[in-house]
């Protein structure tokens, strides 16, 4: 009998060669993700060209509309039609691929977008006419005269369109629009002499969402100015300058200060010859750093910047080049590690200005607004005399004579235990932990069951037992609120505002209460009340990092099932017989790490 494997045709199939609108399919699929990767790919062709304004304008996230215009030198008539070729770049000659200088050097953007969109490019070269050219599913049609005073301008139209696939994996229009941001925000800090505009043009509405003036000086003045637009002035007022040399690479930007730490790694911002890269060694590098001043569940804030020769350094190991590979890692990682621990040894104890406002106003005394009464506590003399006239009387024979007498707790008597007795002390012995019979430095209960003993830490044991009753409550009801008498207000981006709003029923579950507050500031109207006293500045902002970074936030309900309030002992257990004096005092405690 034989066997038939599926996967071996039963026909030799044929080698064939691809057409071009193919080729550029499936390139579109490796280098144009989302319209976030499409806007990086044009931006960065505008950047190349020596623009110094760049302009884009999005419509439904970037899916129906994405247009870029720069006042670059732009592109000659008799090469506009060359440009949308597979690998045809000004770029590079190809005698060299280590020797790069420039974001784009693979020719493959403009054909990849006119595959999978319907592009327009409209260009002016400096004494050239003004020239357009569409491409519509990668036919191209011919150059038409077209009106543009100087630079370029790339509009693309419909992306996926070629291919509807796609489609079914873009996120939410609020979700691409972030994405778009994001990369632009990346650029923009790579290219401080730029000026970046980025706007929403949707049919609902027409918003400007950032604009991003051309800051003057040298690098890291530049530099400054422009990460006080983008990443706020906290973390500017908050950051040192790096600036250090070894070897054959340099390093320099602004590194925060650890009491200025994030919840989330939102806040970490790596270039390498200006290309914004995620690079897993320079993050454990900066980890490293740091290690000595946070704890592990903060992450710092820096936007560092590593300059080196181009051979050093190989850009072409990622199609979306987001990653590099270094000639020398460990000369890298020894100038991150060695620059930043350096620069946060010479500021010594500073802290944040944030922190330290806050901790000069809790030393201020408070002054009540009226003056308070207290009583004057009475003498040594009042008191005995008091004292005195509420002793009991000494009893008379008479009355002692009519008390009963009762047995002497050291002679031997005979108990007679009821049915019932016995009864409960068998089916005590049945629970899982037994029935407490005593206890052991006020602390540990000693438990008997039916087939041996049962030694339990019963602070734990009833924090455990808190816990899941905190647990059922918040599943029926959800967690109580506290409202507060004055609004919090929080300052936020406005994209970190947008993704705060879009959990507000969520957060309300939790017993936060949120809304917007005009502008990109955000109103906490009320906190859960189990966490007594709230940071809220804090907690909505390591709620939104959360959120940034992981799309989920559990910061919150971490912190409530962190809090525990210790109240009398559950009669749930037999364990509690011999209850711990601290469970009868009241108050709360953290939870800790302790099991039963």
């Amino acid at each position: 009998m034989s066997i038939i494997t599926p996967n071996i045709n039963a026909t030799v199939p044929v080698i064939r060669q691809l057409d071009d609108a193919a080729i550029n399919r499936i390139a579109a699929g490796e280098v144009v993700e989302r319209p976030a990767s499409a806007v990086k790919e044009l931006v960065e062709n505008s950047i190349d060209a020596g623009a110094r304004r760049i302009s884009v304008d999005i419509a439904d996230g970037g899916k129906t509309l994405i247009r870029v215009t720069d006042d670059g030198w732009g592109i000659a008539p008799d090469e506009l039609p060359l440009a949308l070729s597979r690998h045809a770049t000004s770029k590079i000659d190809g005698t060299d691929l280590l020797n790069i200088h420039s974001f784009g050097f693979r020719g493959e953007a403009l054909p990849s977008l006119g595959a999978v969109g319907r592009l327009k490019i409209t260009s002016k070269r400096e004494g050239h006419d003004a020239m357009t050219l569409t491409v519509d599913g990668s036919q191209m049609s011919p150059p038409q005269p077209a009106s543009l005073n100087s630079g370029t301008q790339v509009e693309l139209r419909d992306l996926f369109f070629a291919t509807p696939a796609r489609l079914k994996f873009m996120r939410t229009d609020r979700a691409e629009a972030q994405a778009v941001a994001d990369i632009l925000k990346r650029l923009a800090m790579s290219e401080p002499s730029i000026r970046f505009t980025l706007r929403d043009v949707s049919s609902d509405k027409d918003r400007l969402i950032f604009d991003y003036l051309a800051q003057n000086g040298d690098l890291l003045d530049a530099l400054h100015g422009r990460l006080l637009d983008v990443l706020g002035r906290d973390f500017a007022d908050n950051s040192l300058r790096i600036d250090a040399t070894r070897d054959a690479y340099s390093i320099t930007g602004y590194a925060a200060l650890p009491t200025y730490s994030r919840g989330a790694a939102v806040m970490q911002f790596f270039f390498v010859n200006g290309r914004p890269v995620k690079d897993k060694q320079l993050i454990g590098a900066m980890r490293a750093a740091y290690s000595d001043f946070l704890s592990r569940d903060r992450h710092p804030a820096v936007a560092l910047f590593i300059e080196c020769d181009p051979h050093m350094v190989d850009v072409n190991v990622h199609p979306a080049k987001s990653e590099v590979r270094f000639r020398d890692p460990g000369a890298v990682r020894g100038l991150v590690v060695t620059s930043l621990k350096h620069a946060l040894a010479e500021a010594g104890h500073r802290s944040s200005t944030t922190i330290s406002e806050a901790t000069l106003g809790a030393f201020t005394p408070e002054r009540p607004a009226t003056p308070i009464y207290q009583m004057d506590r009475p003498s040594m003399q009042a008191r005995t005399t008091a004292y005195t006239s509420q002793a009991p009387l000494e009893a008379s024979p008479q009355f002692a004579e009519a008390m009963p007498v009762f047995a002497r707790v050291d002679e031997p008597q005979d108990i007679i235990e009821a049915p019932e007795a016995r009864d409960a002390q068998a089916a005590s012995d049945q629970f899982p932990l037994g029935a407490a019979r005593g206890q052991v430095h006020e602390n540990y209960v000693i438990a008997q069951t039916a087939t041996g003993m049962v030694i339990v830490d019963q602070h734990a044991a009833h924090e455990r037992l808190v816990y899941e009753k905190l647990k059922a409550q918040m599943a029926d009801t959800g967690v109580a609120s506290q409202a507060l008498l004055i609004p919090d207000i929080v300052d936020l981006p406005q994209d970190a505002c947008l993704r705060l709003l879009e959990q507000t029923e969520t957060l309300a579950q939790m017993g936060l209460h949120i809304e917007a507050f005009g502008g990109s500031a955000i109103a906490v109207r009320e906190t859960p009340a189990i966490l007594g006293q709230v940071d809220a500045q804090g907690l909505i902002k390591d709620i939104a990092d959360e959120l940034e970074d992981l799309g989920e936030s559990q910061n919150l309900q971490a912190r409530i099932e962190a809090y525990f309030p210790i109240a009398a002992p559950t009669p749930l257990c037999p364990l509690f017989l011999l209850a711990h004096p601290l469970c009868r005092s009241g108050g709360g405690v953290p939870k800790t790490a302790r099991g039963v």
